[in-house]
């Protein structure tokens, strides 16, 4: 049940919160780089993104067979009228069980692409989820990690030139 406006609330006449707004995005900023800091100082293959990523990912893999996790992400595709319809099916079934399960997220189009504007779109929290535990699943996420630590895929300290 959702509240009534106010009896006096015109609709057309309403500031756009510009302030809300801003602050939405500082939140989604603050989730995207602090994820990246993580991926800097743990492999993302040993990461857990929640309590229930072998369940996300199982569920995943069920209901987009077709995902590649290290393929580029068609945003297009992605946010069709049916993969919106697809996206919001497997979404809810985490609505009582993953907080701020359809809050707004930056993610990377690409495992192998760094944070910037031209390679993140703006997807709800439970999307990222699933993606971003698939990618770690298949340590793709990994090259951060070693990129930071100057260590190699199999371990070993690089030699800096």
């Amino acid at each position: 049940m959702s509240a009534a406006p106010p009896a006096n609330f015109n609709a057309e006449e309403a500031d756009n919160l510009e302030d809300i707004e801003k602050q939405f995005a500082v939140k989604a900023v603050q989730h995207m780089t602090t994820y990246w800091a993580i991926l800097e100082k743990v492999r993302g293959s040993s990461l857990r993104l929640t309590k229930m990523d072998d369940d996300i990912y199982e569920h995943l893999k069920k209901d987009f067979p077709e995902f590649d996790p290290a393929a580029t992400i068609d945003e297009d595709e992605m946010k069709s009228k049916t993969g919106k319809e697809r996206w919001r099916k497997f979404m809810m079934a985490y609505e009582k069980k993953i907080d701020d399960y359809n809050f707004g997220t930056i993610m990377r189009l690409n495992p192998k692409m760094e944070n910037e504007q031209e390679t993140t779109i703006f997807v709800p929290r439970m999307q990222f989820y699933a993606i971003e535990i698939a990618r770690n699943k298949n340590a793709l996420n990994d090259w951060i990690y070693e990129k930071n630590n100057g260590v190699s895929a199999d371990g070993k300290t690089e030699d800096p030139k």
